[in-house]
């Protein structure tokens, strides 16, 4: 069989991947998917990057984050001993997490509008911006909430700077993000990252990759005998 036969038999599957781009694990969910993507490589998964905010109340300039961590964890030891098993769990990944180069915990809604316009750039455009936010923020301290930081992402992933720039001076899908974030909410999503297969499976948080793997291949066949007529035994 030709390679061209082999990919017109594929299954085809859509992923929708509600996250926030200031949400670590979300970042090892990322890389947890990945894997588990090579391990289905028979089946065609359409992934797209869905918003959720972790704190919708930061200001638009974003809070210190130190402050911001002791007050939301109750002291900096508590902090401390939550993100060192972040970067643990970060480092099983090949992820090597930078916490202490982040100064601003960031309000995140500019980010997912990007985000959003992204999904219409192209193949693999969404994911690219979206690897690339993570990086700057975690890996390099970056201001992910700053338009002149978004920008760039947005421009290293393939976007129109320029545009985006434009687009990020008006309020164009600010309302959409949010209602986004709220449907996510009244779906039953209370933690990211939250994998949404098919619109069938959902799998809740950063699962390991034979997991998500499994749930991609349950989603796939189900699909696979509506299409032949057959039920799943």
């Amino acid at each position: 069989m030709s390679n061209e036969a082999a990919a017109s038999q594929k299954t085809t599957i859509q992923m929708d991947v509600v996250s926030d781009v200031m949400c670590p694990w979300c970042y090892i969910g990322k890389r947890r998917l990945e894997a588990a993507l090579e391990k289905v490589s028979d089946v065609d998964v359409d992934i797209r990057w869905r918003p959720f905010q972790l704190d919708p109340t930061l200001p638009p300039e974003g809070r210190d984050r130190r402050e911001y961590l002791e007050t939301k964890f109750g002291g900096p030891e508590r902090a401390q001993e939550i993100y060192s098993r972040i970067e643990d769990a970060g480092r099983g990944e090949d992820l090597d997490f930078n916490f202490s180069k982040i100064e601003v915990s960031p309000n995140t809604i500019d980010a997912h509008r990007v985000i959003r316009w992204s999904a219409n750039e192209g193949p693999h455009v969404q994911d690219k911006l979206v690897e690339i936010l993570f990086k700057l923020y975690f890996m390099e301290g970056g201001h992910i909430g700053d338009h002149d930081v978004l920008v760039e992402a947005a421009t290293q992933a393939g976007m129109d700077g320029p545009v985006v720039r434009a687009l990020l001076a008006t309020d164009k899908d600010r309302d959409e993000v949010i209602n986004e974030v709220a449907t996510a909410q009244q779906m039953g999503v209370t933690g990211v990252p939250c994998f949404i297969i098919d619109n069938r499976y959902a799998v809740m948080g950063a699962q390991d990759a034979d997991h998500i793997a499994e749930a991609i291949r349950q989603a796939a066949q189900m699909r696979t005998d509506e299409a032949s007529g057959t039920e799943s035994g």
